[in-house]
């Protein structure tokens, strides 16, 4: 895990000097992040055929070529403001999209376990809209994490889709969990359905973690 961490941090001051001088920005933030992932990537495959990890650090930056013309475009998006807040605002209109659909999604299935619940229908009906709840966190969990702030950047789609993906198969082991546990009248089953998806979830949730980049501004 040590190992882990110094090979992120020496990543990310190689990625900081390479784009040394050209003004922050989400684009810019992206473009690191989709660096770093292959950059990392590539150190992996190069350790596996006997490499050290500072000799695969070396071959992977190698391997990426000349970025010069790479740190120039982002150089000159730095200075065009026009496209900055055309790129910002389409990505807060996107996220904004995604956070009305997951509270109305979350609000339904919601609002209609309730309605099944006071219609005094089995309990099994009443659990059935539950799963609306499971697909709205997901997708307010992807909106919150890829929306810009004042204080963070939005986080690269792809860790948010894994991040969601985990938020989604916690919520869901609830519900399987549950939902199995009263179909059955037994609670060893509700528990060991609801244990499968728990820990897949949490175990992706830890590797996010593990593996995070600081989106500070």
């Amino acid at each position: 895990m040590r190992s882990q961490k110094g090979l992120n941090e020496k990543i990310k001051a190689y990625l900081d000097d390479l784009f040394a001088g050209v003004g922050e920005s989400q684009q810019l933030f992206d473009l690191k992040e989709e660096l770093a992932i292959n950059l990392r990537e590539k150190i992996g495959d190069y350790e596996k055929t006997g490499m050290s990890q500072e000799e695969a650090f070396k071959a992977a930056v190698s391997s990426m070529g000349d970025l010069s013309g790479l740190v120039d475009d982002m150089r000159e998006a730095g200075r065009d403001k026009a496209r900055q807040n055309v790129y910002t605002s389409m990505s807060e209109r996107i996220s904004t999209a995604g956070l009305i659909v997951g509270i109305l999604i979350i609000l339904f299935g919601a609002l209609t376990t309730a309605m099944i619940w006071f219609m005094g229908l089995q309990l099994e009906a009443v659990m059935g809209p539950v799963i609306f709840i499971v697909f709205g966190g997901a997708i307010l969990t992807y909106s919150l994490l890829t929306r810009e702030t004042r204080k963070k950047y939005a986080m690269n789609r792809v860790r948010a889709i894994l991040y969601s993906l985990s938020a989604g198969l916690l919520l869901f082991s609830l519900y399987v969990g549950f939902t199995s546990g009263f179909a059955t009248g037994e609670v060893f089953i509700g528990i060991s359905t609801f244990m499968v998806f728990f820990l897949i979830g949490i175990g992706l949730l830890l590797g996010l973690l593990f593996t995070g980049s600081d989106r500070r501004k």
